[in-house]
């Protein structure tokens, strides 16, 4: 049980850092204006109607990577991978529409909320069948005869 609670916990962490160093990067060769004020949705929302198309595929990449990165982590230390990973990603897709919600986004960029499922569930696809290819060769050794 502590190894799924910390597991969940890493792949969270991990995934939250990959995200924000993406959305960091994106912010040095798109940067906000100087005087830009965080705390008013209407000088973050003409920011964000500002953007090029290239900073909002960033955008969704690191969202994504949030939610794959997450979940290949807490899925690697999980006792069950599968699981673990599309929890993370549930958890990375509620951050995602709660982003949306909260800044006004160009409307195609709703398509990157079923990606979280896609994106964790691929982190743990790799996961378990790393886990199956280690398992099945676990018999092989010179042990085994």
């Amino acid at each position: 049980m502590f190894w799924n609670v910390a597991a969940f916990f890493a792949g969270a962490f991990c995934g939250a850092a990959v995200n924000m160093m993406l959305i960091q990067l994106n912010g040095v060769f798109f940067p906000p204006p100087v005087a830009l004020d965080y705390s008013d949705p209407a000088a973050l929302d003409a920011y964000v109607a500002n953007l090029p198309l290239v900073a909002l595929l960033v955008v969704i990449v690191a969202h994504l990577a949030q939610a794959f990165v997450g979940g290949w982590v807490g899925a690697r230390l999980a006792a069950h991978a599968m699981p673990m990973a599309l929890v993370l990603g549930v958890f990375s897709m509620i951050g995602g529409i709660a982003n949306l919600m909260m800044i006004t986004h160009p409307t195609w960029m709703w398509i990157e909320v079923p990606l979280y499922l896609v994106a964790a569930y691929a982190a743990g696809r790799i996961e378990v069948t790393r886990r199956a290819r280690v398992g099945a060769s676990a018999g092989d050794g010179p042990s085994a005869a």
